[in-house]
């Protein structure tokens, strides 16, 4: 099975227990997910299959979107609900529309500190272990990127909100900061992710649901190509000679890609080569971006989808 399957994470789970899971449902050893939830949050897990580990590399997955519910008034040292309570504000002088206002600071490109409670590393150990053993080390602060932060629901002290982000936002410590902008503090109580890049909250599927699937032998329905799940690359479909040549690790010429894209291609782009659907290799644009010379597309992965039925030359 090779592909990628989007589970509806539950709450109370690790990513690598959700693995395991899938693992054991589909009978698919070679299995990962493309980033962590943390145990609480919900929602959008994308795991690998086969084939589909190896594409994790050109995944985009530069938008993440979540819906998450906060409390004001305390802050804690894991930034979330399972923390231990570390300073307490008072929140009653703060008014829906001050949270509204708050919430313009945190748009755009900003700067946050990675929370010690992290899968980050320092010399090798996770921060995660370090803040258990009751230790903090210096972290350097980060851009990160919020494309849009909406309060959809204000309940004193909780706020809910939706925000829109770049890959690598905590959205622990947008709320821990968020309550040090109102002075009062904050915490996170739910956290759902919605969107990683390609991958929707509409086309997940429950551990339940899939088990059920893969009962009736359905799992076919759920599973998202190594092609389909790398769009965001401009498609270039192969003859029965470039797959011969891309199976052989060697790079197709312009008489084997009829269907290269019309549209100027530059240097360093990356494409899909790939034939009725089948993803055979990811490739990269080389030298000025013409394929009129031999050598302007330089292979950076082949798949092992990729079938060499075809003698190179055959036509």
């Amino acid at each position: 099975m090779d592909g990628f399957i989007v589970v509806d994470k539950p709450s109370g789970m690790t990513s690598h227990d959700v693995v395991r899971s899938v693992r054991r449902i589909t009978g698919e050893k070679k299995a990962g997910h493309t980033g962590t939830l943390d145990p609480f949050a919900t929602g959008v897990l994308p795991l690998a299959l086969g084939e589909g580990t190896k594409t994790i590399h050109f995944l985009d997955e530069s938008v993440k979107e979540y819906q998450a519910t906060m409390v004001l008034g305390a802050t804690t040292d894991t930034q979330d609900f399972t923390g231990t309570i570390v300073a307490e504000g008072d929140w009653r002088p703060i008014t829906p529309a001050v949270v509204e206002d708050m919430a313009h600071c945190f748009t755009g490109r900003i700067s946050q500190v990675p929370p010690m409670f992290s899968a980050l590393k320092r010399n090798g150990v996770p921060l995660y272990k370090l803040a258990r053993r009751g230790e903090s080390v210096e972290r350097e602060s980060r851009d990160i990127e919020v494309f849009s932060l909406v309060i959809d629901q204000v309940n004193l002290p909780e706020v809910a909100f939706t925000v829109r982000c770049s890959r690598g936002t905590y959205v622990r410590t947008l709320a821990s900061d968020m309550g040090e902008k109102l002075g009062c503090g904050a915490y996170l109580t739910k956290l759902r992710r919605t969107v990683s890049g390609p991958f929707h909250i509409e086309n997940a599927v429950s551990l339940e649901g899939l088990s059920d699937l893969a009962g009736e032998g359905r799992l076919s329905e759920v599973v998202i190509s190594p092609c389909a799940a790398l769009a965001q690359l401009k498609e270039v479909p192969m003859t029965e000679s470039g797959i011969a040549k891309v199976a052989h690790g060697i790079a197709p010429d312009m008489a084997d890609m009829p269907g290269y894209p019309s549209a100027a291609l530059f240097p360093g782009e990356r494409v899909r080569l790939s034939h009725g659907g089948i993803l055979l290799a990811v490739a990269e644009i080389v030298a000025d971006g013409r394929t009129e010379a031999r050598g302007s597309l330089r292979l950076l992965r082949v798949f092992n989808q990729c079938p060499s039925v075809f003698p190179v030359g055959h036509r």
